[in-house]
């Protein structure tokens, strides 16, 4: 992932964490705490995701929580609720095609948007790791979607 850069429009909290997790090979960052008002401290498994930018074709890496299901990652195209979709997800749409850092190890994968039962049953494991998701939903007139990165030999 040497020629991926991060992309210019994180929160700097997500630059802060993504540097760790970067430099460290991924033996600092995979297992991210924080604390919720409300909810306490809370620890939430991280990956890097990488995606080819739809528009410059230029790599771009992007910190975001994950769970698992089968073999497969999946993440959650949230924006903490904004009304459009994170440009990751929008590189997934047009550019399936990924990297992903998961601690330590290094994954090529294909995400793909998770629909229907499969979508209803992710999104409720991911309320297990990241709660605020459920509020996030409610902010937005958007589906949020769930992404599967299915892991490719």
């Amino acid at each position: 992932m040497a020629e991926a850069k991060l992309a210019t429009n994180l929160p700097d909290w997500m630059v802060e964490h993504a540097r760790r997790y970067l430099a460290s090979g991924g033996t600092d960052g995979h297992m991210y705490k924080t604390t919720l008002p409300g909810r306490g401290e809370i620890t939430v498994p991280s990956l890097l995701l990488t995606t080819t930018g739809r528009k410059s074709g230029e790599k771009f890496v992007f910190p975001l929580y994950y769970g698992t299901t089968g073999s497969s990652y999946f993440v959650v195209a949230s924006k903490g609720g904004a009304p459009q979709h994170p440009g990751w997800y929008l590189n997934i749409l047009a550019n399936p095609e990924v990297e992903i850092q998961v601690g330590t190890r290094k994954i090529k994968a294909r995400g793909r948007t998770a629909t229907g039962e499969e979508r209803a049953r992710l999104w409720e494991k991911a309320l297990e790791f990241w709660p605020p998701y459920a509020e996030y939903q409610l902010k937005t007139e958007r589906e949020i979607p769930v992404v599967v990165l299915d892991p490719i030999q």
